[in-house]
């Protein structure tokens, strides 16, 4: 198995219960307007064509649909689209729903306004060289938006998360932000693909639902971020 291969077989292996955890009906709400307060103050206003790469259960390609935009998600593990592509399914003027690698996304250059993600980029292959493919998809003076933290300080070998015979040293090599301890290193790799106006912003709001009603299994209560830029 390469290294891809392995990945997409975790969150295949995972996404039932990471969906079931995502759509938790006593959080859903509350969720679901914070984050539409976050993605709406990071793009500019709908609607605009978006590119939500590694899109897992569609959470955010839900989302900013719902705020008007014209949105593709796209997604290497089959049972992350499966999910996906049911959420997407129940809603009006809901995303595409398409197989398709982060890293190299399969569209012509200048397609999007917009590139999003949510929870990818520690586990992403060549990050500085996915941002860049992003960016060649922007229109002038579009926007790159990722949200992430610093999950895994101290190694993947020592997370509560069962990642045995997925995330072995194989891909952990291959993923340079991983175990990042500071989300400066995000920040830089957005910089060094050379986006402008690079910026970071705290999202004191997840952080306090997180707070209220408890953060997912192995996982620990902590800030997470938003980091932007334009091309």
């Amino acid at each position: 198995m390469t290294t891809q291969d392995r990945i997409n077989a975790y969150w295949t292996g995972r996404a039932p219960g990471y969906d079931e955890y995502q759509q938790r009906s006593d959080r859903l709400a509350a969720d679901q307007q914070a984050w539409s307060a976050i993605w709406a103050q990071a793009l500019p206003p709908a609607p605009l064509n978006v590119l939500d790469v590694g899109t897992g259960t569609g959470q955010v390609a839900i989302v900013l649909a719902g705020l008007g935009h014209r949105v593709t998600g796209i997604d290497l593990a089959d049972g992350m689209l499966d999910r996906a592509r049911q959420h997407a399914a129940a809603m009006a003027n809901g995303p595409a729903i398409r197989r398709g690698d982060a890293v190299c996304p399969d569209f012509p250059a200048a397609s999007f306004d917009a590139v999003t993600s949510r929870y990818l980029m520690w586990t992403l292959r060549e990050p500085e060289t996915a941002v860049a493919n992003w960016a060649r998809l922007l229109r002038p003076g579009g926007t790159v938006a990722v949200v992430d933290s610093t999950w895994f300080p101290n190694g993947l070998d020592n997370a509560s998360e069962n990642f045995v015979g997925f995330y072995d040293a194989q891909v952990q090599s291959a993923l340079p932000l991983a175990t990042a301890k500071s989300i400066d290193h995000t920040v830089a790799v957005l910089a060094r693909a050379g986006l402008a106006e690079v910026t970071v912003t705290p999202l004191t709001s997840i952080f306090e639902l997180d707070r209220q009603y408890g953060v997912a299994p192995n996982h620990e209560h902590q800030m997470q971020f938003l980091v932007t830029g334009r091309v």
